[in-house]
């Protein structure tokens, strides 16, 4: 993956479209688990190694009484505004490619759209993610991360789907992975009726050849990777929200990845749903010090 000057780097900390994901992360205080993929962003963007391209952060709101439920979304209107500012931010900046720092999954969904609207019919996407999402508004837990493959594939709420600038279908689409299905929205039958196709970890455990041969047989030259987290076996680390047993090891992942970008161009690359459980713990523990805190 090239990283110059058309490279983008985009620090994306939104956590409104994770909905109620306290009550997946119950050992940290609600509000600290909540706005977590905020801190997790940031340290992200803290780890990587700077690469010498542009660079830009979207702003976005800490305020909880961001997450009134509209149109079977949680927190609708913080993620519509984050939506607007992150596509003017992206156009202002016009990149050839996208490097995005998440927040929860749904921060892919403005640069795989803008940049399926730059290359049309010349980009592909491999979703490397536990889970499908693939929900439709209203359903689960009403959180947009577990809506952000759906929504870039053109289904969701009417409005919300209006800003964005482009869709991708189904069939060049690929999720690599995938183990844990909702029990409403993103399940077996929803990817079945969509049309998207997955490999489960042990596909790709040996090798990446199931992967590169789908590419292949897609035509594209082109390749958007969203890359969550929680796809990694929490045996081996806990990085993300999702624990689900069974992951990919990050060998695993990091040579899927590379052999992808040595085969074609990755022209967007998401990092995302970072959960720094131990960081949000230790920033606490540092706010009530004297000396540290706000008096």
């Amino acid at each position: 993956m090239k990283t110059d000057s058309s490279t983008l780097r985009l620090i994306f900390p939104q956590w409104q479209g994770g909905g109620p994901i306290d009550t997946f992360v119950p050992e940290l205080p609600a509000e600290d688990a909540l706005k977590g993929y905020f801190l997790g962003s940031r340290l992200l963007n803290f780890l990587a190694p700077e690469s010498g391209g542009k660079k830009a952060e979207i702003p976005v709101s800490l305020k909880l009484a961001d997450r009134t439920e509209k149109k079977g979304i949680i927190a609708y209107d913080a993620v519509v505004k984050n939506i607007r500012t992150a596509l003017s931010v992206i156009r202002e900046h016009a990149p050839e490619r996208i490097v995005t720092l998440g927040g929860e999954c749904s921060v892919s969904v403005v640069p795989f759209t803008y940049l399926a609207d730059k290359y049309r019919d010349d980009v592909a996407v491999v979703w490397v993610d536990a889970h499908p999402d693939l929900n439709y508004p209203g359903e689960g837990s009403r959180g947009y991360h577990a809506m952000a493959l759906a929504s870039v594939l053109g289904h969701g709420d009417e409005q919300l789907q209006s800003l964005l600038p482009a869709s991708i279908e189904p069939s060049r689409v690929l999720i690599v992975g995938l183990r844990a299905w909702e029990k409403e929205g993103g399940t077996p039958e929803r990817q079945h009726e969509l049309g998207v196709k997955s490999y489960p970890p042990t596909a790709v455990s040996e090798d990446s050849v199931p992967v590169m041969d789908w590419l292949e047989s897609t035509g594209a030259s082109k390749v958007l990777i969203h890359f969550d987290l929680d796809v990694i076996d929490p045996a081996e680390m806990i990085a993300a929200v999702g624990t689900d047993p069974d992951g990919m090891k990050i060998s695993e992942v990091s040579r899927l990845i590379n052999d992808i970008a040595q085969g074609f161009d990755v022209v967007g690359l998401t990092v995302a749903e970072p959960m720094p459980r131990v960081a949000i713990k230790l920033q606490k523990l540092l706010s009530d010090l004297p000396l540290l805190r706000k008096e």
